[in-house]
């Protein structure tokens, strides 16, 4: 029995051992545990979601307004102090225009007619319409350097509107130019070799002018 002294206390030694590693191990453990349960606490905080920059380009670009040609139409009528005429033809956003006083004094003109039916018409000579569209009339003036005329020309129906007539006449270059007003009454210049004077009538349905016993045919004017 005495032998067995030293075996016991080897063996109550090794208990002790083993207890207190398995002691050491459970607290590791349960230290390991703590620590990641307080990670969300000590973690840096998420950034705030953020919505991304649309890319240049990727939108469609919102339409704008329509744009809208002005109709085709001729417009005939007088100049506010009774004095001349004035008619205007327009076709796909082009605009030509006759100026004449049935005598002497009278101008070609042209341009572009905007969309919102504003126009701007100039001739060779200087001379210049400034008008503007507004429903079935044009109103506006023809400046023609030393006068400006204010007008208004309404919707013109055929035979109402604008003719020319080019011919050579008993060796004369004939050049004509007649508004045909809503109403019939006619407003002309027939130049023979350059010189004005009042033009002769047309018959407006068919265009027929007899110009020093030789017949011509006027034809409408447009853009």
């Amino acid at each position: 029995m005495k032998r067995s002294g030293p075996l016991f206390t080897l063996l109550a030694g090794l208990l002790l051992a083993l207890f207190m590693l398995s002691l050491n191990a459970t607290t590791g453990t349960r230290s390991s545990a703590a620590g990641d349960e307080s990670s969300p606490d000590v973690a840096s905080p998420s950034a705030a979601p953020t919505t991304p920059s649309p890319t240049p380009g990727t939108r469609s670009p919102s339409p704008g307004p329509s744009k809208t040609t002005p109709p085709n139409g001729d417009y005939a009528g007088r100049t506010d102090d009774d004095s001349s005429a004035v008619a205007v033809s327009l076709r796909d956003g082009k605009a030509i225009a006759y100026f004449c006083d049935g005598r002497d004094q009278e101008s070609w003109l042209k341009g572009d007619v905007e969309d919102d039916g504003g126009m701007r018409l100039t001739s060779q000579k200087g001379a210049v319409l400034t008008g503007e569209l507004n429903g079935k009339r044009i109103s506006g003036t023809v400046d023609m350097g030393q006068r400006e005329y204010g007008f208004t020309a309404d919707k013109a129906l055929k035979p109402s509107g604008l003719y020319r007539a080019t011919a050579s006449v008993r060796g004369a270059a004939i050049d004509g130019g007649w508004i045909v007003l809503p109403g019939g009454r006619q407003v002309g210049i027939l130049k023979r070799d350059g010189t004005p004077s009042a033009a002769p009538r047309i018959d407006p349905e068919t265009g027929a002018v007899t110009v020093d016993g030789q017949q011509l045919t006027a034809r409408p004017v447009t853009p």
